[in-house]
Formats: C-alpha cells, sequence, structure tokens
C-alpha cells in the first residue's frame, strides 16, 4: 500500500475545487518479473500526477475489487465533492465498477469496447458508420453494463471507433476524455524520458510501490517548478508547432542548475515546492 506520506505531502500541492482524476495501469519487465501498476491521479497542467498507486501480483488486467480498493483510498482524503469526474479506458469496464461509481457520487466517462451491449445491440451496430471525426451520441440514455447512461461516440484518425459512457454532456465529455492521454505522458516521462524508472531491478510489490513513491515526489517537484516557470519564461515552441521541451524538463534543469550552483533565486524554488499548483487554465 502507497505510503501515507506520499499521498499528505501530494495532496497540499492540489489546487482548490473540483479536480478530474484518471485511473490507468502501467506495465513492464525486468528479466521474467512483470511489473504492474495500477494508478490513480489527478489531472494537472497536462499530466496526470499520480496520488494513489498499488503494485498488482500479476500482468494483465485489473480486477474490480483492485480498482474499488484504490478508489476508496482516495476518497478518505478527497471526499467525491472535490470530483469533476474519472475518465478510464476500456479495461476499466463492468457493472459492479460502475455501480460503485455512481454510488459514491463519482461521475464517469469511460470508454467502451465496440462489441459492448448496449440496450440490446452492440456498440458498433449503433455507431458503425460514423466517419473520422464524427460525433454521435444516442437520442436516449441507454443501459450500460446495468447503469443507465449516455453513450457518446467518435471514430479516431487512425479509424478506431471510440465510444464512452459518461454522465457528462457530449461537448464535457469530448473535452474530458481526451484529456486522458495525459497519463501517457506521465508515464512516458516516469519510465523512459529522465527517471528511467524501467531500469530498476526491484521488483517486490511492497519496494516496487515505495520506489515509485520517491520518483513522484522527485517527478512532480519538476513538474511544479515548470509549470511556475512557464509563467515566467514560456518554452519555446519549435516549427512543427510542439514546444521545445516537457514542462518536467523545464522544472528539472533549472533546479538541478540552482542547486549545483547555489543560484540566489534557490530559496524561493524550495519556497515554490510547498505551495499548491494553479487550479487547471489559471496562470
Amino acid at each position: 500500500m502507497t505510503e501515507p506520506v506520499f499521498l499528505a505531502f501530494l495532496l497540499a500541492l492540489l489546487p482548490p475545487g473540483k479536480l478530474l482524476f484518471s485511473m490507468d495501469r502501467t506495465t513492464w519487465e525486468r528479466g521474467n518479473a512483470p511489473l504492474n501498476l495500477l494508478v490513480l491521479g489527478v489531472l494537472l497542467h497536462g499530466y496526470t500526477v499520480p496520488l494513489v498507486w498499488t503494485a498488482l501480483d500479476h500482468d494483465g488486467n485489473s480486477g474490480t475489487v483492485r480498482r474499488i480498493q484504490l478508489v476508496s483510498r482516495l476518497l478518505k482524503a478527497l471526499p467525491a465533492g472535490r470530483w469533476k469526474g474519472l475518465v478510464a479506458d476500456r479495461e476499466f469496464i463492468g457493472g459492479e465498477w460502475f455501480r460503485f461509481l455512481r454510488r459514491k457520487g463519482i461521475k464517469r466517462a469511460i470508454r467502451i469496447r465496440k462489441n459492448a451491449v448496449v440496450d440490446e445491440l452492440r456498440v458498433d451496430a449503433w455507431f458503425g458508420d460514423l466517419k473520422v471525426g464524427e460525433v454521435r451520441c444516442l437520442a436516449e440514455r441507454a443501459n450500460v453494463y446495468g447503469e443507465v447512461m449516455q453513450v457518446v461516440a467518435t471514430r479516431s484518425p487512425t479509424g478506431d471507433l471510440v465510444a464512452i459512457a459518461t454522465d457528462f454532456s457530449v461537448w464535457d465529455t469530448c473535452v474530458l476524455y481526451r484529456a486522458r492521454w495525459s497519463i501517457e505522458s506521465t508515464f512516458a516521462s516516469l519510465k523512459v524520458r529522465g527517471f528511467d524508472l524501467e531500469r530498476t531491478g526491484i521488483t517486490r510489490p511492497d519496494r516496487l510501490e515505495r520506489l515509485f513513491g520517491l520518483v513522484i515526489l522527485a517527478w512532480v517537484s519538476c513538474l511544479r517548478v515548470g509549470g511556475w516557470l512557464q509563467t515566467q519564461v514560456p518554452v519555446k515552441v519549435k516549427a512543427h508547432g510542439r514546444p521545445a521541451m516537457s514542462l518536467v524538463r523545464y522544472g528539472a534543469e533549472q533546479l538541478c542548475h540552482a542547486l549545483r550552483w547555489n543560484l540566489p533565486g534557490l530559496p524561493e524554488l524550495i519556497r515554490l515546492l510547498s505551495t499548491p499548483f494553479h487550479a487547471p487554465g489559471a496562470a
């Protein structure tokens, strides 16, 4: 189980108001040992900041019980009134799971599989003729895994049918679910871009959870500094339209430089690390 000190530190950095949460799983291998982490985090500054996580003792998908346990742990610290909603991919489906979220008062925007049955028809039967970029919803809310929800669908640029069971409006569903991809940016940043979590030789679940927490504390410090620097001197945007570096890298370089050379601005950066993030969209 995640050390309480990690969660206490991370909660102190959250902005006020309602927050959007995302759940996903990241996995890699060390020799013959699969390393499999189930993560629940909050979306901030284009990333998902992990708040609670658990190391699974098997490879493959997570089970409903482990998901419920993870959400329940976070609800003890952040009641449902602080949750704008939860976004998740196709792994995180099922009647018991959907009912749990509704009972806890958590709005859902969760992708469902194209062979899922919605009001006696498969999703790909309802939306099979969708064109790329087109967005459509059912005329009325429908039965999805035993829950009455709206279903919003679109077709991705690669031609994949994306259907989302949701408690939000059509527009909000599209915006919120698109933000779910921020967790992929987080995993890439943690595992291969600078923090090299994949190189660990630790395979015991309890030790892996502790290591993940330590890496998150370092990573979120870099993100906090990078987000602040972005408001002072924005990262240059290259000709292809993408920034020259990520906010995490921006913050990491500034922190390393200040620590190495004991620059006059170091005390300000240290104070910054104990202040909350701005709310999403705030300057």
